[in-house]
C-alpha cells in the first residue's frame, strides 16, 4: 500500500463470520465451546488481527443459522459492531430462499446491505431474490457465476462468443459485464493475473460510463443464459 501510495479508504474489505459446521476444524478462529455471540466476536477480532485493519468495510454471515433465532442472535452481533464502528455494512451469503431472507430483513434493526449468492440454474438464478435486492437497495454479489456446469455450457454458444468478439471480450468477460449491466457484482475467485487483468479491465469500462450492452443485448443474454 505504502508503494502504491494507497490508504485504507482505498480498499474494501469483505469477509465473513462462518458456523461451526463450516469451519475448518483446525483452523477455527473462535472457541468451539464459546457462546455463538462470543464466537461472532472472536471470529471478527481474528479478521480484524490478520487483515491488519481496525474496521470491515462488509461482514458476512456465511449462510443462515440452523434456527432464525440463532440467524438474529449473530445478526445482533454484527449490528452492535456496526453501530461501534469496528463493521461498516453486514449482509448474508447462501441464503436462497425468499422467507428466510425476507424474515431476515424484517427483523434485521440494521437492514443486510448484501446478499450474496452462487448465481446458477438450479437456484433459479435468484430472480425472486435478485427483484426484492432492486427494491431494498440491497447490493446483490454472485459467485459461481461462471463455473455452473448450465452457464459454462451456455456461455460456449456460438451466439455468445459472437457477442463477445464483437464487444472485445471473452465470453466470461462478457458475463461479468452482463452482470455488472443489470446491477450486480460477480465476484472474481481466480488465481490467474491474466484473468484478473481480463476482469478488472471490463470493469473499468463500466465505470468508466461505457455501456457495453445494450437493452436489446442484455434480453437476448438473459433468454440465451435460460433466465427468466
Amino acid at each position: 500500500m505504502k508503494e502504491l501510495g494507497l490508504s485504507r479508504s482505498d480498499l474494501f474489505i469483505q469477509t465473513k463470520f462462518t458456523s461451526y459446521d463450516g469451519q475448518d476444524p483446525n483452523r477455527l478462529p473462535y472457541d468451539e465451546d464459546a457462546s455463538l455471540e462470543d464466537q461472532v466476536l472472536q471470529s471478527l477480532d481474528v479478521s480484524l488481527r490478520n487483515l491488519r485493519t481496525d474496521y470491515i468495510d462488509s461482514f458476512v454471515l456465511h449462510s443462515p443459522m440452523e434456527s432464525h433465532e440463532d440467524t438474529m442472535r449473530v445478526w445482533r452481533v454484527l449490528e452492535q459492531k456496526v453501530e461501534e464502528g469496528s463493521i461498516r455494512q453486514i449482509g448474508i451469503s447462501n441464503c436462497y430462499k425468499m422467507e428466510h431472507f425476507k424474515i431476515l430483513w424484517e427483523d434485521a434493526e440494521i437492514k443486510p446491505a448484501v446478499l450474496q449468492n452462487r448465481f446458477y440454474a438450479e437456484s433459479g438464478f435468484d430472480v425472486e431474490l435478485r427483484k426484492f435486492c432492486a427494491e431494498k437497495d440491497i447490493w446483490y454479489q454472485s459467485f459461481w457465476t461462471l463455473t455452473s456446469e448450465t452457464t459454462h455450457e451456455r456461455l460456449g454458444s456460438a451466439e455468445l462468443r459472437e457477442l463477445a468478439e464483437d464487444k472485445g471480450l471473452t465470453p466470461q468477460t462478457l458475463m461479468y459485464a452482463y452482470m455488472m449491466e443489470i446491477g450486480h457484482t460477480p465476484l472474481c475467485g481466480t488465481t490467474s493475473e491474466a484473468h484478473m487483468l481480463e476482469d478488472v479491465a471490463v470493469m473499468e469500462r463500466i465505470q468508466g460510463g461505457e455501456d457495453i450492452l445494450n437493452g436489446e443485448e442484455i434480453d437476448a443474454m438473459t433468454d440465451l443464459l435460460g433466465i427468466e
